[in-house]
């Protein structure tokens, strides 16, 4: 600026050379999202940057081969700059992980050990398996086919069903489903569905058309680049045939078009919403909550409803004992020998329950844990069991999670278990509520557990024995009532209505498929995060818009200048710096810790 004749023409010459490589390669993303857009006959931001960036070089080559006194090089390049910040400041909050339905076919086996009409075992793939083939499954493995036990005794893993975490015993005649993990002995099943028609490949689907349909959600952004790009293409049309026509100086038109698209080109606008959520997720991050999708996050302000999961996200899923000063002497510490290094949960809460009372334990001789069953072992010539009601030999099994003790003849004694209500369980609630949430609770467990838990932390509406497909058509139907809903759980049986809630949040300690399909993660075990997140995408949204209303007043200040032939590439270089540098200062307001 200010350099006259040759000295003027030279540093032209200098900028040209440095600025058109940096800018053919730097500014590549935007063409080709261009030529993609104009190619399927729709206009998006990145019209209008690939002209103003286009036409700001082609001018300012012009005007250099003809000794010209402005040329747009710096202006182009520092366009595509702070456009390229936003970008990467948006990819930055962008999920990188696999969707959940890639986690579920994790979940498939590939092969699986058919049983020959001889009794042999042969590893076969799935496709080679018909309804009524017998197929053995090991301690330890996966279920590989829908089917019915018809030998063996064992425990399974259910969450993929019904979310909870205790195994359940089963024997021949219970029914399974592919991708169950066998948890403890040897079993045989009858395969009755295949492939594509198991219940893992239903909640696959189900999952799948969720995240197709989350994905139509138009952000903030997409909307309002698709009133800019027509509004700021239209401006430069008139300033270019308005100077040409009125002038007849179509070379001081195309200067002045190139302002007006250089000026107007949406370097504040790009930065608004990338800005913010960087902010953001940094904030986030420090709360104990990972931020996966930057739209999530626009979504999250607008919620008006919540769908808490019960086990592992209300509560800590691990058992507790409940009644334990209530046993008879002795009771406790005969338990707790009988379940000495034992891996089911009940005989790790009773272990847990004897360390805590101080209690010394005696090993018990001849000590054996019968798969879906219980343990036994003997002290002297006493016979001691400790397992399920009619293994041990009670007559009445209660409507609870229990496991019987039987010391030799004596009548058996009952432990009662619960899941661990988490401490700040009812607290989040009752602060959800208080901002004017909706809260419900949407359970796979049985009537009773459901019901207590709900009573407990103070939600009014709940739904027992929920299947996912169920949870998925129970959450649709509030979103056809005109509810924007937050899904938080972390079993397996969450995944699909995980993917079809407006917005989803799983904790850290959730299934690999839950965590894909969650917009957010918490990290730790606190569910009041929730809270956090909710109040703090509030606010985010404000500072988008505030950003929003930034960039348009920008508009309004500069594109009236531009218009009047007054921008000259100085004026243009500064402007931009100017609103690209307010917008990131109002977002980097979010990151301040209160």
């Amino acid at each position: 600026s200010g350099a006259e004749g040759s000295t003027r023409d030279l540093m032209h010459w200098v900028s040209a050379a440095i600025a058109l490589p940096a800018i053919a390669f730097a500014a590549q993303p935007f063409f080709r999202n261009a030529i993609a857009a104009l190619s399927a006959r729709r206009l998006d931001m990145d019209v209008p940057i690939s002209t103003a960036i286009l036409l700001a070089l082609g001018v300012s080559v012009w005007e250099t081969m003809h000794s010209g006194a402005h040329a747009f090089f710096d202006a182009a390049l520092m366009l595509t700059f702070f456009l390229l910040v936003g970008r990467y400041l948006a990819h930055l909050t962008r999920a990188s992980a696999r969707s959940a339905a890639a986690e579920l076919a994790a979940l498939e086996v590939r092969l699986a050990q058919r049983i020959g009409a001889d009794g042999s075992l042969e590893a076969v793939p799935l496709d080679a398996l018909r309804p009524g083939d017998l197929v053995a499954v090991a301690p330890g493995g996966r279920v590989p086919v829908d089917g019915t036990i018809v030998e063996g005794s064992s425990e399974i893993d259910p969450s993929m069903l019904t979310g909870e975490t205790m195994p359940a015993a089963v024997g021949p005649g219970a029914a399974v489903s592919a991708g169950m993990m066998n948890l403890s002995g040897p079993i045989r099943v009858r395969a009755e569905a295949l492939g594509d028609d198991t219940l893992l490949k239903q909640i696959a689907r189900l999952v799948e058309t969720a995240e197709r349909s989350r994905s139509r959600y138009a952000s903030l952004a997409d909307r309002a680049s698709q009133f800019y790009s027509h509004t700021v293409n239209l401006l430069a049309v008139a300033a270019l045939l308005g100077w040409g026509l009125a002038t007849q100086d179509w070379r001081l038109a195309i200067n002045i078009a190139a302002a007006v698209l250089i000026i107007t080109c949406p370097c504040a606008l790009g930065l608004a919403v990338p800005a913010v959520l960087t902010a953001a997720s940094g904030r986030l991050f420090r709360q104990g909550i990972l931020l996966k999708d930057g739209e999530a996050f626009e979504r999250l302000a607008r919620v008006n409803a919540v769908i808490f999961d019960k086990t592992g996200t209300l509560t800590t899923g691990r058992p507790v004992l409940t009644n334990a000063a209530e046993l008879p002497d002795g009771a406790l510490a005969a338990a707790a020998a009988l379940a000495a290094g034992s891996t089911h949960p009940l005989a790790q809460a009773i272990s847990r329950a004897a360390a805590e009372a101080g209690l010394r334990i005696a090993p018990v001789a001849d000590l054996r844990e019968h798969p879906g069953l219980g343990s036994e072992g003997r002290r002297g010539e006493t016979r001691l069991r400790l397992g399920r009601a009619e293994w041990v030999g009670a007559a009445t099994p209660v409507d609870r999670t229990a496991a019987w003790l039987r010391i030799g003849d004596a009548a058996p004694v009952c432990l009662t278990f619960e899941d661990e209500l988490r401490p700040e369980a009812a607290e989040t609630i009752r602060r959800l509520r208080a901002r004017g949430l909706s809260v419900s609770l949407l359970s796979g467990d049985a009537e009773g557990p459901v019901r207590a838990m709900a009573g407990a932390v103070g939600i009014d509406q709940w739904v027992a024995r929920a299947t996912p497909a169920e949870k998925v058509a129970h959450l649709q139907s509030m979103q056809a009532a005109g509810l924007r809903v937050l899904m938080v759980g972390d079993g397996l049986n969450d995944a699909a209505a995980l993917a079809a809630a407006n917005v989803s949040i799983s904790p850290s300690s959730a299934v690999d498929a839950s965590r894909s399909a969650a917009d957010l993660i918490v990290l730790g075990d606190r569910i009041d995060r929730v809270v956090d997140a909710l109040a703090l995408a509030v606010v985010a949204r404000r500072r988008i818009l505030e950003n929003f209303v930034l960039a348009f007043l920008y508009n309004v200040v500069t594109v009236p200048i531009a218009f009047a032939g007054f921008v000259t590439p100085l004026i243009a270089a500064i402007s931009m710096s100017a609103s690209s540098i307010v917008v990131a200062l109002n977002a980097m307001r979010l990151g301040r810790t209160p």
